[in-house]
């Protein structure tokens, strides 16, 4: 699938609509246009990005460190050889020193000292070139990585099954995004690299320390490594618990975040503040108790790593300047011993930030790659073909579905549904209505049984060609931040103006848009929060019928309408239905009475199908349902008369 310019709030299709329907510069001020203009004069160009997505599931190996950087080894080599070169011209200083004292300074040989020099000098500009080149291609090269990281779980994330964001909470998909691929940018850009830099550096110097006095050298290093190495055991099996903690009591405190925005309403209304705040501090601080608890094992580590590094130099200077005073070793070499012994201990202290950088980069990578395992449970197999345009055939066959294995929601159900053909599901909270149309749209896949479109099963067939050719309106519409025209040309991006307009008018949104400012460009606010409910499902229906879809499915898309809304609706469904196959969710029996024909769905299984006039007919639960719907009727009606009258 390619990626089309533009963005989802506007850019130049939009300006273009808005100017074809006398709208000025698509809601954008008159007195702002120059400064906006003159902006993006001055904007690079944004070539179109190429996007491929497919539902099928990619045969990636699984997330590793290793197998993650793998495909990219030609870049890390390059950035690899560009950290030879830095820490080669970084460690040049002490060994210069060393010749400066011993062949320049003690003879009393100028010329040595100035040579020296000149070399020291000419190794810090090679030295900070290359530094910068690395820096910038380190950078440059993780933030590919990151990039490509990012798309990768995002895509998972679009190709997982709605079962998946049931069982999930939204802050904890939310935090994978977010801090655990920050924790990863922090380890691609620089922590990998100058882990390679320090590492490299103690290579160096231990080469070094070995070629100026192998029997001092021993000695230092038979008291400083193992009890480095050692530390380092400890704090690694110490740091593993608790940086995976830290990742999961993030999560907690991002997912207690975004539900308590989400439900901002709901809290006010309650006068729940207090307990939510309470409770936020609660998650925060396990939050920062699972963070000290690492802060601590770290202190411990860098300290200890210090002390060590500090006796180590205590005994070159007492060995040393005992081999200066036996004559077995130079002052210019024991300057040198030192010096190098200093820088040795400082790539230990940043191997232990970076080790610690490290593991919060691993435990993100182990958190990101369990997310990544996870599989959708409606798959779309490899030899699936597209869905041809379809006459909206639909049938079930003894079909049977549970969320929970132990709990069945639908029993053996049998349908079938002629093209151009509206069946409306009624029946208590439940029962199972809402389900079929999850089926229909294959959103779920049943356990048992078969259901096809047109004879095609719709687990043979792609999803895209499947979707593409159904419309749906669920009972809570979901509306993005953006403008009324985004909203409803959500599945038809390139579609037109006048194209828009008429699909809103067709639903009877043509009051709402001529009390708005910028008619079809004005903006709506996050999940719809400045319409009404029924203006937001309006907005929904008119989304789903821009879709152009052969097969429409109302799920109870009249439940929250008002009166005067679901009257406006009804009359639209006439025109709406006419020549395509419907399935209608109905809560309200005037919305069902309207379909060819009605199905009474209870425990799972359809008990009754037929006509209204049938089923009124039959004295089933149906004509049970109607009668209570028409005595409610009746005393609604007499009761407005009253107050009338009155």
């Amino acid at each position: 699938m390619t990626g089309w310019g533009g963005g989802f709030f506007g850019g130049p299709q939009a300006q273009n609509a808005a100017r074809d329907a006398g709208l000025p510069h698509g809601g954008v001020p008159g007195n702002l246009i120059n400064q906006v203009e003159a902006v993006l004069a001055k904007e690079p160009a944004h070539p179109a990005v190429e996007v491929n997505f497919s539902h099928r599931q990619p045969d990636d190996p699984p997330l590793t460190l290793r197998s993650f950087l793998w495909p990219h080894r030609d870049s890390l080599a390059i950035a690899l050889l560009l950290v030879i070169l830095e820490t080669a011209m970084m460690q040049t200083g002490p060994l210069l020193t060393q010749i400066g004292i011993d062949r320049g300074i003690i003879p009393g040989n100028f010329d040595v000292l100035l040579m020296v020099v000149g070399i020291f000098l000419a190794s810090v500009i090679v030295h900070m070139s290359s530094s910068s080149m690395r820096i910038r291609f380190t950078g440059r090269m993780g933030e590919r990585l990151i990039y490509a990281l990012r798309i990768r779980v995002f895509s998972h994330y679009q190709r997982m099954s709605l079962n998946f964001y049931t069982d999930e909470k939204a802050g904890v998909l939310m935090t994978r995004m977010t801090s655990d691929l920050e924790a990863l940018t922090m380890l691609f850009q620089e922590g990998l690299i100058n882990f390679a830099v320090q590492a490299l550096t103690l290579m160096v110097i231990t080469i070094v320390l070995y070629a100026l006095n192998p029997s001092l050298a021993t000695l230092t290093l038979f008291v400083v490594v193992p009890a480095t190495f050692a530390l380092s055991i400890w704090f690694r099996h110490v740091s593993n618990h608790y940086y995976d903690l830290v990742r999961d009591r993030i999560a907690e405190v991002l997912s207690d975040l975004q539900e308590s925005l989400a439900g901002i309403r709901v809290i006010a209304a309650h006068n729940r503040h207090l307990y939510n705040v309470i409770n936020h501090t609660n998650v925060v601080g396990r939050h920062k108790d699972a963070n000290l608890q690492g802060v601590k094992s770290a202190s411990v580590y860098g300290s200890s790593a210090e002390a060590i590094g500090i006796i180590g130099q205590a005994i070159v200077l007492v060995v040393g300047g005992y081999m200066v005073f036996r004559g077995s070793l130079t002052e210019g070499e024991l300057v040198a011993f030192v010096l190098y012994l200093t820088a040795f201990f400082a790539p230990i202290q940043q191997l232990v930030q970076l080790y610690n950088a490290y593991q919060q980069g691993q435990a993100s990578m182990r958190k990101l790659s369990d997310l990544l395992k996870n599989k959708p449970s409606v798959i779309e197999t490899a030899n699936a073909k597209d869905l041809p345009p379809i006459q909206g055939e639909i049938v079930f066959k003894n079909v049977s579905f549970s969320y929970d294995p132990a709990i069945p929601v639908l029993h053996d159900i049998n349908l079938q549904l002629a093209p151009g053909e509206s069946l409306a599901i009624v029946g208590p909270t439940g029962a199972g209505k809402s389900t079929v149309a999850k089926l229909i749209t294959r959103f779920y896949d049943p356990q048992q049984g078969v259901i096809s479109i047109d004879g095609h099963d719709l687990r043979n067939v792609t999803l895209a060609s499947l979707r593409r050719q159904l419309g749906v309106v669920p009972q809570e519409p979901f509306l993005f931040y953006g403008s009324i025209y985004d909203n409803v040309a959500f599945a038809r991006p390139d579609t037109t103006t006048s194209e828009v307009l008429q699909t809103c008018q067709t639903v009877g949104l043509t009051d709402l848009l001529e009390r708005l400012p910028n008619n079809i460009y004005s903006q709506v606010h996050e999940r719809g929060a400045s319409l009404s409910a029924g203006e937001r499902q309006l907005l929904a229906l008119a989304r789903a019928l821009l879709a152009r879809p052969r097969v429409l499915v109302l799920d109870e898309a009249t439940s929250n309408l008002d009166m005067l809304s679901e009257s406006q609706i009804t009359a639209a469904l006439d025109a709406v239905l006419e020549e395509r196959t419907a399935i209608i969710i109905a809560h309200r029996l005037a919305t069902a009475m309207r379909a060819n024909r009605i199905a009474v769905v209870e425990n799972g299984r359809i008990t009754e199908i037929g006509t209204h006039e049938e089923l009124i007919a039959h004295s089933g639960h149906y004509a049970e349902m109607y009668a209570t719907w028409m005595a409610h009727v009746s005393t609604r009606g007499t009761s407005h008369a009253t107050s009338h009258d009155t």
